[in-house]
C-alpha cells in the first residue's frame, strides 16, 4: 500500500490509474487520464529533474510539473502527461527513415537551447563524480549491460571500468542534452513535434552523450532486445545521415560505457 503525501493525494483524488513498466528506471510510476505521479529515492538526479523541468517550461515541451513533495527519504512527483506516442511505438518502428528523421530533430531542438543561463549541469566532471558513487555502494547492475562491457574480452569489474572512462575523458562539445535520449523517453505528436520526459540527468554535456544513447536505442529495439520483435533491414548509421554528422565511434562507446554504472 503507498503512503501518499497529503498534497500529493489531492492532486490525484480517487482517480483511476495504471502502472507504466516501459522503460529501465527503478521509479514508481502511475499514470492517470491526464497526469503522472512519479514516486522515486529523493536524490540529486530526482530534484535536478523537477528544477528541469520548470527551467524547461516554455524553452521544450515537457511534463509540467504540478506538485512536488520531499517525505521519508522519497521524492513525490505530479506532472502532467504529455500527448503523443512513445518514439518505440509500432507506428515509427515500422517507419525508420521516419524515425530517425524526428529523432535527428529532436536532438537539434535540444542543442538550440541556450546555456549561457542553464542552471543545471552534467559534463564529465559530474558524471564521472556521480559514478565513482554508483561504484563504491556497489549500485552498478552487472546483469544489466552489454555483453562484452565486462567478462573475459572487457573489463574486469565497475572499478576497472570507472578508472578506464577516467584516464580517456574525451573533450566536451557542450550543448543542452537530455542526459538519457533513449526511444522510450521521446514522444512525438502527429505534426512531430517532440515531448521530452525522464529528465533526471538533463542540463549541460556533450552532444554526443544524447547521440550515443540514441545509437544504442535504436539498435536495441530494432534487433529485439525488447519486445522480442526484430525488425529486418534496419539500419541505427542512418541517424548520422539525418544529423549531418560523422560518427565519432570513440566518443560513441566512452558514453555507452560511462552510462553502464548508472
Amino acid at each position: 500500500m503507498l503512503v501518499i503525501p497529503d498534497s500529493i493525494r489531492r492532486k490525484i483524488g480517487d482517480e483511476q490509474y495504471e502502472i507504466d513498466d516501459v522503460g529501465m528506471s527503478e521509479s514508481s510510476v502511475l499514470l492517470f487520464s491526464d497526469k503522472v505521479l512519479k514516486i522515486q529515492e529523493d536524490s540529486e538526479e530526482a530534484r535536478n529533474e523537477v528544477e528541469a523541468m520548470q527551467w524547461l517550461e516554455g524553452r521544450l515541451s515537457v511534463p509540467k510539473v504540478i506538485e512536488h513533495v520531499c517525505q521519508d527519504g522519497k521524492l513525490y512527483l505530479v506532472m502532467t502527461r504529455v500527448s503523443g506516442k512513445m518514439a518505440c511505438d509500432e507506428c515509427y518502428m515500422n517507419d525508420l527513415e521516419k524515425l530517425t528523421d524526428l529523432l535527428a530533430r529532436a536532438l537539434q531542438e535540444l542543442w538550440k537551447v541556450d546555456t549561457c543561463v542553464c542552471p543545471m549541469s552534467w559534463t564529465l566532471d559530474r558524471k564521472l563524480k556521480a559514478a565513482q558513487y554508483s561504484v563504491d555502494n556497489h549500485l552498478v547492475d552487472v546483469e544489466n549491460v552489454e555483453p562484452e562491457t565486462f567478462g573475459p574480452d572487457g573489463f574486469k569489474d565497475p572499478e576497472e571500468l570507472l578508472q578506464w572512462l577516467k584516464m580517456h575523458r574525451p573533450e566536451e562539445e557542450l550543448v543542452f542534452s537530455h542526459g538519457d535520449f533513449c526511444l522510450p523517453n521521446i514522444f512525438f505528436e502527429e505534426d512531430g513535434r517532440a515531448c521530452f520526459i525522464d529528465l533526471v540527468r538533463t542540463g549541460i554535456s556533450d552532444k554526443w552523450q544524447d547521440i550515443a544513447l540514441c545509437y544504442r536505442s535504436l539498435k536495441h529495439n530494432f534487433s529485439g532486445k525488447y519486445g522480442g520483435k526484430v525488425y529486418p533491414g534496419y539500419d541505427p548509421d542512418m541517424l548520422f545521415k539525418k544529423l549531418g554528422l560523422e560518427p565519432d565511434w570513440e566518443k560513441i562507446r566512452y558514453y555507452i560505457l560511462l552510462d553502464e554504472l548508472f
